[in-house]
């Protein structure tokens, strides 16, 4: 998969969501200590630009350097640009020694991971117990500004779009559709009362134009296979389908929201 989104890296950066700062400030809330983030996948450091207002280090880790050459230059982010599966020897000088890590986050990527692999890092970074993990996806965007009857064509027809794209989506895409409720996920919960490590239901918000939707569009993993079979999924027809039914309203721009889904957990003492 890192070839894929070496190809789409700056369209990546340019169409790629920031997430909202009620998910940071959630996540932070779990953290006893604020030191060390890992945040794996960092794409073009969507999600490291944050995390670095809320603690005081974070390495960022993806396996495209093309799309780390994307993300912001701050002075408390460290990008590494590491193998798929990084060896458990390699981990302290990649990474971070073992114990040291007080959060590790994975934005819209963990369903790509070797999770088995991954979860052995994991107990090996974490501190213990109280180290976190906080990984979360996000589904299908709508533009009807939550109000029944208000421009619903637009999401009926996009909709239709996105189960049609379906055949080009890799079928690890499954795991993101479900809101992550079914992606192993074998840490505690976090907090004195929590039961459950989630999902927790957060929404991104942001104003778009049609141009900037389509610009969304082409950064998906499933465009980027459909082209690279020739198939182009943002046909004539289906432009034009999606244009008339993004003016019905005669509103350029629309409040997008895009609902996030977090699994988040303590690692306690697990071995």
């Amino acid at each position: 998969m890192a070839n894929l989104f070496h190809k789409q890296a700056k369209i990546y950066a340019q169409a790629r969501p920031s997430y909202p700062k009620e998910l940071f400030e959630f996540i932070a809330s779990k953290t006893p200590n604020h030191d060390l983030v890992w945040d794996v996948g960092t794409g073009s450091g969507q999600a490291a630009k944050s995390l670095a207002k809320l603690y005081k280090n974070v390495v960022a880790t993806d396996t495209s350097q093309k799309q780390l050459d994307y993300a912001p230059k701050l002075p408390n982010v460290r990008y590494q640009c590491t193998p798929p599966n990084i060896p458990l020897s390699e981990l302290e000088s990649t990474v971070a020694p073992p114990g040291t890590v007080d959060l590790i986050t994975v934005a819209q990527a963990l369903h790509w991971f070797d999770l088995p692999t991954f979860y052995q890092q994991v107990k090996w970074v974490l501190k213990k117990p109280h180290g976190v993990i906080a990984a979360w996806c996000y589904t299908v965007p709508e533009a009807n500004d939550n109000i029944p009857g208000v421009n619903d064509k637009f999401d009926v027809v996009f909709q239709q779009f996105y189960a049609d794209s379906h055949p080009y989506w890799d079928p690890a895409c499954k795991l993101a559709d479900d809101k992550y409720k079914g992606i192993d996920f074998p840490f505690e919960p976090v907090g004195d009362e929590a039961k459950q490590t989630g999902p927790f239901a957060f929404t991104i918000e942001r104003l778009m134009d049609l141009e900037g939707f389509f610009t969304f569009i082409r950064s998906w993993s499933g465009y980027q296979t459909a082209k690279d079979k020739g198939v182009e999924l943002l046909s004539d027809d289906v432009v034009e389908s999606l244009k008339r039914a993004w003016s019905e309203d005669d509103v350029d721009q629309k409040v997008v929201r895009t609902p996030i889904y977090l699994r988040i957990g303590k690692v306690g003492n697990l071995e």
